[in-house]
């Protein structure tokens, strides 16, 4: 029996993983960087020990500092979340050389997955559709233009070793293939250590399903449903479902026998995801992930299955709790994820403390799955994740209302944050249809990320959050007389305090008898309370509103119904120099400088690429604000640069 598990992972995973053993009775470790010394996975640990620098190659990357750690603890077992060395066959294989069991696949099963190529051909020896593609070794740049012009545009430039949405991109020119294959071998090399790629048709308007095995050390396999993974971002699930909907007993039936096909031509052990694109009545093999998936949520609450808890029993060499037939699939789930981005940005990550944070209780119905707490720091060098929304319901419809209340009761400062934008998802037709393809977020995104224009409501919030800021305890007083405010008035007078909001005029009227506000012309009653931890109600013309909301010397931010409003403060309100007209080549955030795309002197158009910029994982290009001559770079590749740094300079052609 295992007792003592080392987590080799941080965040949401790694708490996640230590709930479900410590409810097995098991002593658990974790491990840390210098960024999450004060990380949650750390404090919920029975133990934890330091492993390095913030940067990830130097710490959760480190097998040696890993395994160092694992002889220190006198940990029998390694758990590795996903992500980082989930699927690395090095990892696994040193586990079982040093006798530590490694909770997860055996490393042959990993390195037959590892590569999408060599996975391809098992698939093909499994008699598993395929999607027409070159998965060989030979990575010549022009061999590969050409293989790309056989299978025919539009295609897929995807890492071998990859998953996540790094290290791929779609190719729909044949002009614009070189530039992709350099970028997405780039990002390969920096996300996992190996720049190989593979070469498919890129099918057009497909569903992402996958299916869930689980397979044990005695030769039984199982495969526990499946998920609807077709909402995508940057080839990144944004929501996910279980079941999918609209699949006929026979296709599911289909696909998961497929699946269990997969891990039994690889001996496989444990958790383990098959992924395919299905294209009306057909499907196609993507890759198989051998590891748990971030979206793992959804099969526990629609099975009643800890997959966690199966994986450490399976390693520990038990079998399978149930057989096929004992599986069963009982009502609706759908889980969100929830980032620190800025969707009316292009999604770009935002870094820093969350000075804010507020979720909908959990219930049997609401689950929470998060590695932060408020205070906490979302951090450049990981992913943003802040937590994952995970509801279920008796049937998809109100599977689905609930996810969108919970995401309206979902409050996070701050940092920018996606709540919105998955709002707007859960109201969108094709969700609520069950139409969606992997396209909809990308053929949709102006409409699904547009910044929410704040309404009277939102405004008489933030003057009410502002008059109770006024009284100098965030709390406004018991009467509205003006002799308990902090605030001037004239004796016979009505007390009229102006809200400093940049964009909105809005006038506050305090009488003895009550308060009047104001907004853009319009007047309206107003009262309410503060009833602490950053929560505010108003009452707006008898109508009762609640936010959470916060306010400084420079912004007052309301969290209102899912969106977010920020309003600056004209009193602090300033356009630093580096806003002016070369914003675009600004560091978007804190980052590494990756590659200078063109030569000192060359005259450049608006909106002519000039640096590439790595940042939590991802590529971003910066292109040049005007037409001009670029004169200069401010940094050389490779350097960390903070947010708002200027990384190139282009001169206006007079």
């Amino acid at each position: 029996m295992l007792k003592r598990i080392l987590i080799a992972n941080r965040g949401e995973i790694a708490c996640r993983v230590i709930r479900s053993a410590k409810m097995l009775g098991m002593h658990t470790i974790a491990v840390y960087s210098d960024a999450d010394a004060n990380a949650q996975h750390v404090q919920m640990a029975d133990s934890a020990y330091h492993i390095g620098p913030a940067p990830s190659k130097s710490s959760y990357l480190d097998m040696d500092k890993l395994f160092a750690v694992a002889e220190q603890a006198g940990a029998d077992c390694i758990h590795p979340g996903y992500g980082f060395l989930s699927e690395n066959e090095a990892f696994a294989a040193q586990c079982e050389q040093k006798g530590i069991t490694f909770i997860g696949p055996y490393a042959k099963s990993i390195e037959a997955m590892g590569s999408k190529t060599r996975a391809k051909e098992i698939m093909a020896g499994a008699n598993v559709p395929l999607v027409p593609g070159y998965y060989g070794d030979n990575q010549d740049p022009t061999f590969l233009s050409d293989e790309a012009d056989k299978i025919g545009y539009p295609v897929l430039i995807k890492a071998a070793y990859g998953g996540g949405g790094k290290g791929m991109r779609v190719v729909r020119d044949k002009k614009d293939f070189i530039s992709a294959l350099e970028g997405a071998k780039r990002e390969a090399i920096s996300s996992f250590g190996n720049d190989l790629v593979l070469i498919e048709r890129y099918v057009d308007n497909p569903r992402h399903v996958e299916v869930q095995v689980f397979a044990d050390k005695h030769g039984n396999c199982v495969y526990l449903g499946d998920r609807d993974c077709s909402l995508q971002r940057r080839h990144q699930k944004v929501i996910e479902e279980a079941p999918a909907p609209g699949l006929s007993d026979a296709m599911r039936k289909s696909m998961g026998e497929a699946a269990v096909r997969c891990a039994q031509a690889i001996d496989y052990v444990g958790a383990g995801t098959v992924e395919f694109l299905l294209c009306g009545e057909e499907f196609f093999f993507m890759e198989m992930n051998t590891r748990l998936q971030v979206e793992h949520p959804v099969t526990e609450m629609v099975t009643g299955v800890d997959l966690v808890q199966w994986q450490i029993a399976i390693a520990g060499g038990d079998t399978l709790p149930l057989s096929q037939e004992q599986v069963t699939i009982t009502g609706h789930s759908f889980e969100a994820r929830l980032y620190a981005e800025d969707p009316s940005e292009q999604f770009m990550p935002s870094s820093g403390r969350l000075t804010h944070l507020r979720f909908p209780e959990q219930n049997a119905n609401v689950r929470i799955d998060t590695g932060v707490t408020c205070g906490d720091e979302i951090s450049s060098f990981y992913d943003p994740m802040v937590a994952k929304l995970i509801v279920k319901g008796d049937n998809r419809a109100q599977a689905l209302s609930l996810l969108e209340r919970s995401l309206r009761h979902t409050y996070v400062g701050g940092v920018k944050a996606n709540t919105g934008f998955l709002v707007a998802l859960c109201e969108s037709q094709p969700l609520q249809d069950a139409t969606m393809d992997t396209h909809f977020i990308d053929n949709n995104c102006d409409n699904l990320t547009q910044a929410p224009q704040a309404d009277v409501h939102a405004l008489a919030m933030a003057a009410w959050v502002y008059y109770c800021h006024l009284q100098g305890t965030s709390k406004a007083p018991a009467t509205t007389s003006p002799w308990q405010s902090l605030s001037g008035f004239k004796l016979n007078s009505i007390n009229e305090i102006s809200v400093p909001l940049a964009d909105h005029q809005v006038m506050l009227h305090v009488t003895s008898t009550g308060i009047k506000v104001d907004i853009d012309g319009q007047g309206h009653s107003l009262s309410g309370e503060y009833q602490g931890h950053g929560h505010y109600v108003a009452v707006v013309d008898g109508q009762r509103l609640s936010a959470d909301a916060q306010i400084d010397d420079e912004a007052l931010s309301i969290m209102y119904q899912g969106a977010q409003y920020d309003f600056a403060l004209t009193s602090k309100h300033y356009v630093g120099a580096e806003q002016s007209g070369g914003d675009a080549l600004a560091a978007p955030m804190n980052g590494t400088v990756v590659k200078h795309l063109l030569d000192i002197g060359t005259e450049v158009k608006q909106g002519d690429a000039i640096v590439v910029m790595e940042a939590m994982k991802m590529e971003y290009t910066l292109n040049a604000p005007f037409d001009g001559v670029l004169s200069s770079y401010c940094y050389g590749e490779g350097e960390l640069v903070s947010h708002g740094a200027l990384l190139a300079i282009v001169e206006e052609q007079s």
